[in-house]
């Protein structure tokens, strides 16, 4: 069956995140220390990490994006937020890779970066 864009919307275009881990909150909360330095939200609630994904030996994979391929921080960002996570208890590793699929667009940012932009 093939799907219509309206349909697509809001749809996963990569793997779900580990959200049932226990470790998950707080690498939540870390991710949303980290500051897209052109933009006064965090990465998080601006909808750059797309997946949080915890193994069971607690090895973090964070895949995630950046608002545009020319961001002037593309080369800083994935450290930025290896940094953030690596030292809370009970991570064993960090990885963060950057994608540009699916690219980010504004409908990716949560109700409350919308309203911080001045969206809502």
């Amino acid at each position: 069956m093939s799907q219509t864009p309206e349909m697509m919307e809001g749809a996963p275009l990569i793997r779900p995140s580990s959200t049932g881990h226990p470790l998950y909150d707080t690498v939540v909360e870390a991710c949303r220390s980290v500051y897209d330095p052109e933009i006064p939200v965090n990465i998080f609630d601006l909808g750059l990490v797309y997946t949080i994904d915890i193994a069971d030996d607690n090895a973090v994979t964070v895949i995630m994006t950046l608002t545009a391929p020319g961001c002037p921080v593309a080369g800083e960002m994935p450290g930025w937020v290896a940094d953030a996570i690596e030292p809370l208890e009970g991570v064993k590793h960090v990885d963060v890779e950057l994608t540009w699929d699916p690219p980010w667009g504004m409908d990716m940012m949560s109700d409350e970066a919308r309203l911080e932009l001045g969206f809502m």
